[in-house]
Protein backbone atom coordinates (compact mmCIF):
# COMPACT_ATOMS: atom_id res chain seq x y z
CA UNK A 1 0.00 0.00 0.00
CA UNK A 2 0.74 3.97 -0.57
CA UNK A 3 0.91 6.73 1.87
CA UNK A 4 0.79 9.94 0.23
CA UNK A 5 1.18 12.96 2.38
CA UNK A 6 2.41 16.95 0.83
CA UNK A 7 4.54 17.10 3.50
CA UNK A 8 8.38 16.38 2.92
CA UNK A 9 11.15 15.05 4.73
CA UNK A 10 12.72 18.48 4.46
CA UNK A 11 9.78 20.70 5.07
CA UNK A 12 9.55 18.20 8.43
CA UNK A 13 5.66 19.66 8.82
CA UNK A 14 2.97 18.24 10.54
CA UNK A 15 1.83 16.07 7.34
CA UNK A 16 4.57 14.20 7.24
CA UNK A 17 5.35 13.36 10.26
CA UNK A 18 1.96 12.05 10.31
CA UNK A 19 2.88 10.17 7.56
CA UNK A 20 5.94 8.86 9.15
CA UNK A 21 4.42 6.99 11.74
CA UNK A 22 1.73 6.07 10.24
CA UNK A 23 3.79 4.01 7.86
CA UNK A 24 5.94 3.27 10.72
CA UNK A 25 3.00 1.70 12.28
CA UNK A 26 2.14 -0.28 9.51
CA UNK A 27 5.62 -1.62 8.03
CA UNK A 28 5.55 -5.21 10.28
CA UNK A 29 2.02 -6.16 8.96
CA UNK A 30 1.99 -4.59 5.24
CA UNK A 31 4.32 -3.38 2.58
CA UNK A 32 4.60 0.03 2.80
CA UNK A 33 5.74 3.13 0.74
CA UNK A 34 5.67 6.80 2.11
CA UNK A 35 5.67 9.41 -0.93
CA UNK A 36 4.60 12.89 -1.59
CA UNK A 37 2.43 12.10 -4.54
CA UNK A 38 1.02 9.11 -6.21
CA UNK A 39 2.76 8.80 -9.63
CA UNK A 40 0.17 6.18 -11.09
CA UNK A 41 2.12 3.26 -9.30
CA UNK A 42 -0.42 0.20 -8.57
CA UNK A 43 -1.20 -0.72 -4.80
CA UNK A 44 -3.86 -2.56 -3.00
CA UNK A 45 -4.93 0.32 -1.19
CA UNK A 46 -3.88 4.33 -0.84
CA UNK A 47 -4.13 6.31 2.43
CA UNK A 48 -3.86 10.11 1.59
CA UNK A 49 -3.26 13.20 4.04
CA UNK A 50 -5.12 16.10 2.99
CA UNK A 51 -8.57 16.06 1.23
CA UNK A 52 -7.55 19.28 -0.86
CA UNK A 53 -3.70 18.97 -1.74
CA UNK A 54 -4.03 15.48 -2.17
CA UNK A 55 -7.37 15.38 -4.34
CA UNK A 56 -5.48 14.52 -7.49
CA UNK A 57 -3.50 11.76 -6.18
CA UNK A 58 -6.98 10.22 -4.67
CA UNK A 59 -9.19 11.21 -7.93
CA UNK A 60 -6.04 9.08 -10.14
CA UNK A 61 -6.16 6.08 -8.17
CA UNK A 62 -9.85 5.98 -8.11
CA UNK A 63 -10.10 6.16 -11.58
CA UNK A 64 -7.28 3.95 -12.26
CA UNK A 65 -8.27 1.22 -9.59
CA UNK A 66 -11.84 2.05 -9.14
CA UNK A 67 -12.02 -1.20 -6.35
CA UNK A 68 -9.11 -0.82 -4.28
CA UNK A 69 -10.13 1.11 -1.25
CA UNK A 70 -9.00 4.69 -0.21
CA UNK A 71 -8.47 5.78 3.14
CA UNK A 72 -8.28 9.57 3.80
CA UNK A 73 -6.84 11.93 7.01
CA UNK A 74 -8.31 14.67 7.28
CA UNK A 75 -5.84 17.68 8.12
CA UNK A 76 -7.05 20.84 9.86
CA UNK A 77 -6.97 22.98 6.65
CA UNK A 78 -9.84 20.76 5.46
CA UNK A 79 -11.96 20.59 8.43
CA UNK A 80 -11.54 24.40 9.40
CA UNK A 81 -11.01 25.65 6.08
CA UNK A 82 -11.80 24.16 2.78
CA UNK A 83 -14.41 21.47 3.30
CA UNK A 84 -17.45 23.31 3.37
CA UNK A 85 -16.48 25.10 -0.20
CA UNK A 86 -13.48 23.54 -1.77
CA UNK A 87 -15.08 21.14 -4.62
CA UNK A 88 -11.36 18.74 -4.49
CA UNK A 89 -12.29 18.35 -1.55
CA UNK A 90 -15.60 17.73 -1.03
CA UNK A 91 -14.95 14.99 -3.66
CA UNK A 92 -12.04 13.85 -2.13
CA UNK A 93 -14.77 13.15 1.12
CA UNK A 94 -16.90 11.03 -1.28
CA UNK A 95 -14.58 8.72 -3.06
CA UNK A 96 -12.84 7.65 0.61
CA UNK A 97 -14.02 4.37 2.24
CA UNK A 98 -12.84 5.64 5.38
CA UNK A 99 -11.52 8.80 6.82
CA UNK A 100 -9.99 9.10 10.07
CA UNK A 101 -9.30 12.14 12.07
CA UNK A 102 -6.74 13.23 14.61
CA UNK A 103 -9.00 14.32 17.51
CA UNK A 104 -12.78 13.53 18.61
CA UNK A 105 -13.56 16.93 18.19
CA UNK A 106 -12.81 17.03 14.42
CA UNK A 107 -15.73 14.76 14.12
CA UNK A 108 -18.63 16.61 14.11
CA UNK A 109 -16.83 18.77 11.57
CA UNK A 110 -17.41 16.26 8.65
CA UNK A 111 -20.15 16.87 6.63
CA UNK A 112 -22.80 14.42 7.85
CA UNK A 113 -22.82 12.76 4.84
CA UNK A 114 -19.29 11.28 5.20
CA UNK A 115 -19.31 11.05 9.04
CA UNK A 116 -20.02 7.45 9.18
CA UNK A 117 -16.65 6.84 7.85
CA UNK A 118 -15.03 8.72 10.02
CA UNK A 119 -12.57 7.19 12.62
CA UNK A 120 -10.88 8.92 15.40
CA UNK A 121 -6.79 8.21 16.23
CA UNK A 122 -4.99 10.60 18.15
CA UNK A 123 -1.38 11.56 17.21
CA UNK A 124 1.23 9.50 20.03
CA UNK A 125 4.61 10.54 21.36
CA UNK A 126 7.29 8.77 23.26
CA UNK A 127 7.05 9.17 26.92
CA UNK A 128 10.23 10.80 27.96
CA UNK A 129 10.97 11.45 31.59
CA UNK A 130 10.54 14.74 32.89
CA UNK A 131 13.51 17.13 33.24
CA UNK A 132 14.41 19.16 35.93
CA UNK A 133 12.74 22.66 35.51
CA UNK A 134 14.68 26.12 36.76
CA UNK A 135 13.22 27.68 40.13
CA UNK A 136 13.49 31.18 39.32
CA UNK A 137 12.24 31.49 36.15
CA UNK A 138 9.19 30.56 33.91
CA UNK A 139 10.56 28.96 30.67
CA UNK A 140 8.09 28.64 27.97
CA UNK A 141 8.64 27.22 24.49
CA UNK A 142 6.43 27.80 21.12
CA UNK A 143 7.09 25.09 18.68
CA UNK A 144 5.65 25.53 15.25
CA UNK A 145 6.52 27.51 11.81
CA UNK A 146 5.87 30.85 11.50
CA UNK A 147 2.64 31.12 9.18
CA UNK A 148 -0.99 32.69 10.02
CA UNK A 149 -3.01 29.78 10.85
CA UNK A 150 -0.45 29.56 14.31
CA UNK A 151 -0.51 32.71 14.94
CA UNK A 152 2.66 33.84 16.52
CA UNK A 153 1.26 37.23 16.45
CA UNK A 154 -0.82 36.94 19.40
CA UNK A 155 2.04 35.37 21.21
CA UNK A 156 4.41 38.91 20.17
CA UNK A 157 1.90 41.19 21.74
CA UNK A 158 1.14 39.10 25.10
CA UNK A 159 5.20 39.29 25.33
CA UNK A 160 5.26 43.14 24.92
CA UNK A 161 2.23 43.72 27.73
CA UNK A 162 3.76 41.84 30.54
CA UNK A 163 5.72 43.57 33.40
CA UNK A 164 9.53 43.62 32.65
CA UNK A 165 9.81 42.04 35.89
CA UNK A 166 8.36 38.60 35.72
CA UNK A 167 10.69 35.90 35.55
CA UNK A 168 9.44 34.64 32.04
CA UNK A 169 11.60 33.29 29.33
CA UNK A 170 9.90 31.93 25.39
CA UNK A 171 12.01 30.10 23.22
CA UNK A 172 10.09 29.81 20.04
CA UNK A 173 11.26 26.95 17.45
CA UNK A 174 10.03 26.90 13.71
CA UNK A 175 10.92 28.06 10.51
CA UNK A 176 10.07 31.54 9.18
CA UNK A 177 7.49 30.68 6.44
CA UNK A 178 5.80 33.86 6.50
CA UNK A 179 8.61 36.64 5.96
CA UNK A 180 6.52 39.12 7.86
CA UNK A 181 5.94 37.13 10.80
CA UNK A 182 9.84 36.52 11.05
CA UNK A 183 11.15 40.18 10.48
CA UNK A 184 8.33 40.61 13.44
CA UNK A 185 10.48 37.98 15.48
CA UNK A 186 13.48 39.26 14.97
CA UNK A 187 12.45 42.71 15.98
CA UNK A 188 11.02 41.39 19.11
CA UNK A 189 14.29 39.44 20.08
CA UNK A 190 16.27 43.11 19.85
CA UNK A 191 13.44 44.78 21.77
CA UNK A 192 12.73 41.93 24.43
CA UNK A 193 15.30 40.21 26.03
CA UNK A 194 12.80 37.62 27.06
CA UNK A 195 11.90 35.92 23.65
CA UNK A 196 14.18 34.02 21.51
CA UNK A 197 13.32 32.97 17.87
CA UNK A 198 15.52 29.36 17.39
CA UNK A 199 14.03 28.92 13.71
CA UNK A 200 14.13 25.86 12.28
CA UNK A 201 15.16 22.68 14.36
CA UNK A 202 15.71 19.05 14.43
CA UNK A 203 13.15 16.92 16.06
CA UNK A 204 14.92 15.53 18.75
CA UNK A 205 16.12 19.51 19.81
CA UNK A 206 12.87 20.52 19.65
CA UNK A 207 11.73 17.46 21.84
CA UNK A 208 14.38 18.23 24.26
CA UNK A 209 13.34 22.31 24.58
CA UNK A 210 9.62 20.64 25.00
CA UNK A 211 10.96 18.32 27.98
CA UNK A 212 13.33 21.61 29.42
CA UNK A 213 10.11 23.86 29.45
CA UNK A 214 8.07 24.63 32.02
CA UNK A 215 5.01 25.63 29.22
CA UNK A 216 4.12 24.67 25.98
CA UNK A 217 2.55 27.70 24.64
CA UNK A 218 0.52 26.59 21.60
CA UNK A 219 -1.72 29.64 20.33
CA UNK A 220 -2.96 28.51 16.99
CA UNK A 221 -5.96 29.49 14.97
CA UNK A 222 -5.74 26.27 12.57
CA UNK A 223 -5.50 22.88 13.98
CA UNK A 224 -6.09 19.72 12.70
CA UNK A 225 -4.37 17.78 16.31
CA UNK A 226 -1.30 19.36 16.96
CA UNK A 227 1.30 16.56 17.18
CA UNK A 228 2.98 18.85 19.60
CA UNK A 229 0.53 18.93 22.06
CA UNK A 230 1.12 14.92 22.48
CA UNK A 231 5.17 15.81 22.19
CA UNK A 232 4.70 17.95 25.73
CA UNK A 233 2.35 16.41 27.71
CA UNK A 234 4.15 12.91 26.77
CA UNK A 235 7.36 14.79 28.49
CA UNK A 236 5.75 15.80 31.51
CA UNK A 237 5.30 19.45 29.87
CA UNK A 238 1.83 20.95 30.54
CA UNK A 239 -0.08 22.64 27.63
CA UNK A 240 -1.25 26.72 27.35
CA UNK A 241 -3.04 26.97 24.25
CA UNK A 242 -6.04 28.78 22.31
CA UNK A 243 -9.77 27.74 22.52
CA UNK A 244 -9.84 26.25 19.33
CA UNK A 245 -11.39 22.76 18.30
CA UNK A 246 -7.85 20.89 17.68
CA UNK A 247 -6.92 21.91 20.52
CA UNK A 248 -9.87 21.30 22.83
CA UNK A 249 -10.15 17.66 21.08
CA UNK A 250 -6.60 16.81 21.67
CA UNK A 251 -6.63 18.61 25.20
CA UNK A 252 -10.52 18.15 26.59
CA UNK A 253 -12.96 20.97 26.73
CA UNK A 254 -12.92 21.71 30.43
CA UNK A 255 -8.73 21.88 30.20
CA UNK A 256 -7.78 24.84 32.51
CA UNK A 257 -5.07 26.15 30.12
CA UNK A 258 -7.18 27.53 27.28
CA UNK A 259 -7.12 31.19 26.37
CA UNK A 260 -9.74 33.02 23.63
CA UNK A 261 -8.13 32.59 20.02
CA UNK A 262 -6.43 35.53 19.38
CA UNK A 263 -6.80 37.16 22.47
CA UNK A 264 -3.50 38.23 23.68
CA UNK A 265 -4.28 39.92 26.90
CA UNK A 266 -5.80 36.80 28.15
CA UNK A 267 -2.85 35.10 27.25
CA UNK A 268 -0.31 37.82 29.06
CA UNK A 269 -2.54 37.22 32.09
CA UNK A 270 -2.67 33.81 31.75
CA UNK A 271 1.03 33.33 31.78
CA UNK A 272 1.84 35.74 34.52
CA UNK A 273 -0.56 33.45 36.62
CA UNK A 274 1.76 30.17 35.51
CA UNK A 275 4.55 32.71 36.56
CA UNK A 276 3.76 33.23 39.83
CA UNK A 277 0.95 30.59 41.10
CA UNK A 278 2.60 27.11 41.38
CA UNK A 279 -0.66 25.80 41.77
CA UNK A 280 -1.56 27.02 38.91
CA UNK A 281 0.80 25.51 36.90
CA UNK A 282 1.09 22.05 38.91
CA UNK A 283 -3.03 22.14 37.66
CA UNK A 284 -2.20 22.62 34.05
CA UNK A 285 -0.32 19.45 34.37
CA UNK A 286 -2.46 17.10 36.00
CA UNK A 287 -5.09 17.81 33.57
CA UNK A 288 -2.26 17.02 30.78
CA UNK A 289 -1.30 13.40 32.92
CA UNK A 290 -5.06 12.40 32.40
CA UNK A 291 -4.62 12.54 29.35
CA UNK A 292 -1.66 10.88 28.58
CA UNK A 293 -3.44 7.25 27.84
CA UNK A 294 -5.09 8.95 24.30
CA UNK A 295 -1.43 9.53 23.16
CA UNK A 296 0.76 6.27 23.81
CA UNK A 297 2.29 5.60 20.74
CA UNK A 298 1.22 1.47 20.82
CA UNK A 299 -2.38 2.84 21.07
CA UNK A 300 -1.81 5.28 17.93
CA UNK A 301 -0.31 2.19 16.04
CA UNK A 302 -2.99 -0.13 17.00
CA UNK A 303 -5.63 2.24 15.70
CA UNK A 304 -3.77 2.90 12.73
CA UNK A 305 -2.99 -0.80 11.66
CA UNK A 306 -7.09 -1.16 12.56
CA UNK A 307 -7.96 1.62 10.37
CA UNK A 308 -6.34 0.18 7.61
CA UNK A 309 -7.40 -3.96 7.83
CA UNK A 310 -10.75 -2.22 8.05
CA UNK A 311 -9.78 -0.68 4.55
CA UNK A 312 -8.55 -3.99 2.93
CA UNK A 313 -11.41 -6.00 4.56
Amino acid sequence: MRIVTPGTREANNGNWRTGVRWAAALRGSFRVILQSEWRGESADALVALHARRSAACIAGFHARFAERPIGLVLTGTDLYHDLPDDLQAQASLRIASRIAVLQDDARPRVPEGARGKVHVIYQSARALRPAAKSGERLDCVVVGHLRAEKDPETLFRALRTLPAELPIRVLHVGAGLDRTLAAHARQLMRTHPRYRWAGALPHGLARAAIKRAHLLVHPSRLEGGANVIAEAIMSGTPVMGSRMSGNIGMLGANYPGFFPVGDSRALAAMLARAATDPRFLARLRAAGDRRKPLFRPEKEAAAVRAFVRGLLA
